[in-house]
């Protein structure tokens, strides 16, 4: 076989003289990594298997250059993170300018599929200049295929999408059609229509960093849920969210064993909560003394951050968080923070993550900006999301729990299997000094001290009737606990509902509120 031999040797030499010293040193001058590097840094060495390396782009058909780069800007291919099995495509800025064309839309298709068909978590790292234009809409057809087949495993294998450089014009919606997105500081944007466009159409002046950059979609538009300094922090980033995954919606999450006591009392919890209702504090340090070594992967840190969601493990069990934070506007239910906290829930239950929720809000924002943006429609996909969960679902009630704020935070009446509540906690249907206002108008309209009244009215309303115990006397809430051992609570829950089956009513699908 010594010609044939030959020719496999010099396929071989073409694809290696491709990724020549030039190669990289062209992208490290951008401050990012190649393509290859990308995948040799994401999966455990020596497991990654490329397909397609050798796929040519279609031809030019009469209207700019062909050319016969080798694997048409995309690297594709499989092997393990952290010993799980993981399908991945890097697109090649270095090559074609990581654009897309017919070949590399199939490459992306065929690996698609395959982590679809296998069960395989899909990892996306975007770096493209958008579609081939000379391809025309050939390549507008091949996004379309990428799209169905984002659309197709959603909520079957986890799909996880990292902008490493530009993702303009249509390129921008796969990844949004994915479950988390990762963007790199200074060297990734994001946009349907870029700054030359907006130049021309609206004549104004902004930048592609001002304009879809990982600042602006960290803390504005909530599109990326991470945010990295570089391409080996991000690509760490990914490892980690992927050991808190399963790898479909058939297994569950990897349960790790801990050192860490389930009955671990924390005596600062007693403190954590200032007696002032009124003073805020910052849940994260309530989520930290309770998770497993205080470790917590936040979710969406920058956006809408008067609510927390992410993933973490407590007594092993992998668990998604939704907290009030009182220290961010007071710790109410906007539109942001209810669109945030729904699609977190929607991804946990899509991937079997039992849901623990740590509740402090004085109800839902008010005001006519809110009203007139839709904040009701927004509003109903958070209790939307809570009540279709079939996860274990558990609610721990820190302090105030009030009007319909408490129903949408996975009360039990929506079904949370099970909610507890701390000493401090305020369950009612508005806050003290609202009810006081309208249940003792006339009274306070007369007094000689209506301030005096008023402070007087409010704290036996907050004793006799927003006390936790009148709710877990009613059944609403299923205990009263120890703040101390707020940890084995929620372990012991964790045990009991390993095994929670719920069948939901037979149909197509729901009509969520969008």
């Amino acid at each position: 076989m010594g010609k044939a031999y030959e020719k496999f040797l010099a396929r071989q030499a073409a694809l290696e003289k491709q990724y020549d010293a030039k190669y990289y040193e062209k992208q490290h001058n951008r401050g990012k990594l190649t393509a290859r590097e990308r995948m040799e840094l994401l999966f455990d060495e020596g497991t990654f298997e490329e397909v397609d390396a050798y796929a040519t782009p279609a031809a030019a058909g009469g209207f700019g250059k062909s050319t016969n780069a080798l694997g048409d800007g995309v690297i594709t291919g499989y092997g393990t993170v952290g010993g799980k099995q993981v399908y991945a495509f890097s697109q090649d800025f270095n090559v074609l300018g990581g654009s897309l064309g017919s070949v590399h839309a199939a490459k992306i298709v065929k690996i698609q599929s395959m982590a679809l068909k296998t069960g395989s978590p899909l990892i996306a790292l975007i770096d493209s200049g958008g579609a081939r234009i000379q391809e025309g809409i050939t390549s507008l057809n091949g996004y379309a295929n990428i799209f169905r087949q984002n659309v197709l495993s959603s909520g079957v294998i986890p799909q996880i999408s990292a902008i490493m450089g530009p993702a303009a014009g249509g390129a921008v919606y796969s990844p949004a059609l994915t479950d988390f997105i990762f963007m790199t500081e200074s060297t990734s944007y994001m946009f349907v229509t870029g700054p030359d466009v907006v130049r021309q159409v609206l004549n104004e002046e902004v930048t592609a960093e001002e304009l879809g950059g990982a600042s602006v979609h960290s803390t504005r538009t909530g599109v990326a849920d991470f945010v990295f300094s570089d391409d080996e922090n991000t690509i760490k980033g990914i490892k980690m969210l992927l050991s808190f995954l399963p790898a479909n919606n058939i297994e569950n999450p990897p349960f790790v064993a801990t050192d860490d006591p389930a009955g671990r009392a924390e005596e600062a919890l007693l403190d954590v909560v200032p007696d002032d209702p009124d003073k805020p504090y910052d849940v994260l340090e309530v989520i930290r003394m309770i998770t497993d070594h205080g470790r917590f992967l936040e979710v969406g840190a920058g956006h809408a951050r008067n609510i927390v969601t992410g993933l973490t493990r407590i007594g092993g069990y992998v668990v998604g968080i939704i907290a009030n934070q009182p220290k961010v506007m007071a710790g109410t239910l906007d539109i942001d923070a209810s669109v945030k906290a729904a699609r977190f829930i929607n991804f946990c239950d899509s991937f079997n993550i039992p849901i623990v929720t740590f509740e402090d809000v004085p109800g839902f924002l008010p005001g006519t900006d809110q009203e007139h943006a839709g904040i009701i429609r927004h509003g109903a996909k958070l209790l939307y999301s809570y009540t279709r969960a079939t996860v274990p679902r558990i609610t721990v009630i820190l302090r105030k729990a009030y009007g319909g704020a408490y129903i949408v935070m996975n009360s039990k009446g929506i079904g949370g299997d099970f909610c507890y509540a701390w000493p401090t906690a305020e369950i009612a249907v508005m806050g003290p000094d609202g009810a006081t206002a309208i249940l003792y108008r006339k009274e306070l309209a007369e007094a000689e001290d209506p301030a005096a009244l008023k402070k007087e009215l409010s704290a036996k309303y907050r004793e006799e009737i927003a006390n936790p115990y009148v709710a877990d006397e009613k059944g609403f809430i299923d205990e009263v606990i120890d703040p101390r051992f707020t940890r084995e609570k929620i372990v012991n829950a964790l045990k009991t509902l390993e095994k929670k089956s719920v069948s939901m009513p037979r149909r197509k699908h729901g009509n969520t509120p969008l």
